[in-house]
């Protein structure tokens, strides 16, 4: 199959190019024509993304439209794959040319102003669809700005019309039943919805914790207010088993998080790492007896604790968006009631305690991953999405 990417822009930045980058690079391997239509370059790794995305069509920003004609009409592409774009003149041109059009929904953009759906104040999850709600009493129209002036304005009858042009998808990939429910909530027709989460590539086979007596606990991630890392020390401070923690990672909560740590006297059993390269992480999962995973924020899916359960390691994290679709309580680890800071430290307690408990979960984490997060079938069910969209446009067939 000829697949189009849509992206806006081009080379490694976060998570969403992590996965472009890998699964582009895994469909061309598969045989499959893999392209793409782009926004700027991060200046990260771009060599090597034009080795995964040889077919390369750049966004002019005067004419956004006329870039989206001259790649389908270049490329002719039986599935055209759109990953974040809030161009609403791409996303038109796409919705009007009639191609068979699949959308990746990374995270909570498309249907909320603010991004995150949850009150920065509060921390409280939205539960709400997108509506004048969003503009009073939420005020999510004002956002904080990544220019020099602090706050921007988001438009509220610009996000309708993003949502209403995206109803006109093919389908919507989405990673989880939250985020379904999300898109359900927001008026996407249930029989376009497809759940394809993305797998992380299989770590060395045989790989285990030791569990050793350290009784280490391992935060890996961002160092942002949504992360709850404030919340993960906070419920430290209440363990009454012996315990070492290392937090792997930065952001911009991470100054903040130290002095907490420090006033609550952990500074000799807490100690931030910052960002730590991949292929170092293993040596740190390797000691560790449990992760947390201290998110109030609704995330779209949390794919470190897939990570983690390769490694056979139990984890606890409260239960906010779509981690319960991996962590079953009691099974693989514990889910905790959202932002239940005591109970959150009880339960990591009881995994420091009783070693054969964490290994039993640490196990079945591991054989339910195995089972249900598998690589290569991840990258077989878009291929059959891919087709199914294609043929019902005609573009492929059946």
């Amino acid at each position: 199959m000829k697949i189009l990417y849509v992206h806006e822009c081009f080379g490694s930045l976060g998570g969403a190019e992590a996965n472009v980058f890998i699964v582009a690079g895994e469909l061309g391997r598969r045989g499959h024509d893999v392209g793409i239509l782009h926004g700027p370059g991060t200046g990260k790794n771009e060599d090597r993304w034009r080795e995964a995305l040889p077919t390369r069509f750049e966004l002019d920003a005067k004419s956004p439209r006329d870039s989206v004609r001259a790649a389908l009409s270049t490329f002719q592409p039986d599935a055209v794959y759109v990953h974040k774009m809030d161009d609403l003149e791409v996303i038109g041109a796409l919705v009007e040319s009639g191609a068979p059009l699949v959308r990746m929904v990374h995270d909570h953009d498309i249907y909320c102003m603010r991004s995150y759906k949850y009150n920065y104040f509060s921390r409280k999850i939205c539960t709400r669809s997108a509506s004048l709600a969003c503009v009073f009493p939420c005020l999510a129209c004002v956002v904080k700005s990544d220019g020099g002036f602090p706050l921007k304005w988001v438009s509220y009858r610009k996000k309708k019309r993003e949502i209403k042009l995206n109803h006109s998808f093919d389908r919507m990939c989405v990673v989880t039943t939250f985020m379904r429910d999300e898109l359900l909530k927001n008026g996407f027709d249930p029989a376009r919805i497809e759940i394809h989460p993305p797998v992380p590539r299989p770590g060395e086979e045989g790989l285990r914790s030791k569990f050793s007596d350290r009784n280490l606990i391992i935060y890996a991630g961002q160092i942002i207010r949504g992360k709850g890392v404030d919340l993960l020390l906070r419920a430290l401070a209440k363990l009454k088993e012996p315990f070492e923690c290392i937090i792997l990672g930065d952001g911009n909560h991470r100054a903040e998080c130290e002095r907490l740590s420090g006033e609550l006297g952990l500074v000799d059993r807490v100690r931030f790492k910052g960002f730590i390269p991949q292929e170092e992480l293993k040596a740190y999962y390797q000691d560790c007896s449990v992760v947390a995973l201290s998110s109030v924020w609704p995330e779209p899916i949390a794919t470190i604790g897939l990570e983690v359960m390769r490694y056979a390691l139990p984890v606890v994290a409260f239960d906010a968006g779509g981690i319960k679709d991996w962590l079953k309580d009691g099974e693989n680890g514990f889910l905790v009631p959202w932002m239940d800071v005591e109970a959150y430290a009880q339960r990591i307690d009881q995994l420091l305690a009783d070693k054969s408990l964490a290994r039993r979960m640490g196990e079945a984490g591991l054989e339910f991953v195995s089972a249900q997060y598998d690589f290569e079938g991840y990258l077989t069910g878009l291929e059959n999405l891919f087709k199914k969209v294609g043929s019902e446009k005609g573009r492929v067939g059946g």
